[in-house]
């Protein structure tokens, strides 16, 4: 088996007990985010699997929309990402 040469870990443990790998984030040619997508890279960042730079390029996101659903995870939780919550968190 080939393992692909990348800068930083492979996998992580989050807080929970579970594992988030770089194999579990969405592809780089995703247009449509629905939250659990959101969430993935938001955590990916925050327990430093990738970082905001790689992310930010990878994903083709600008530095505030990805600000603003970390800001939503790490205030509210996933639930605050979804498209129809938005107004319930929307001062943010």
């Amino acid at each position: 088996m080939y393992l692909k040469k990348v800068d930083g870990p492979r996998q992580v443990m989050l807080p929970d007990g579970s594992i988030l790998s770089r194999a579990d984030l969405p592809p780089n040619q995703t247009r449509r985010w629905v939250a659990s997508r959101k969430a993935i890279v938001v955590k990916a960042v925050i327990y430093a699997l990738i970082s905001e730079a790689e992310a930010l390029e990878r994903y083709a996101l600008s530095e505030e929309e990805f600000q603003m659903w970390r800001r939503a995870v790490e205030t509210y939780g996933e639930k605050a990402l979804r498209v129809t919550s938005i107004q319930k968190y929307r001062q943010l």
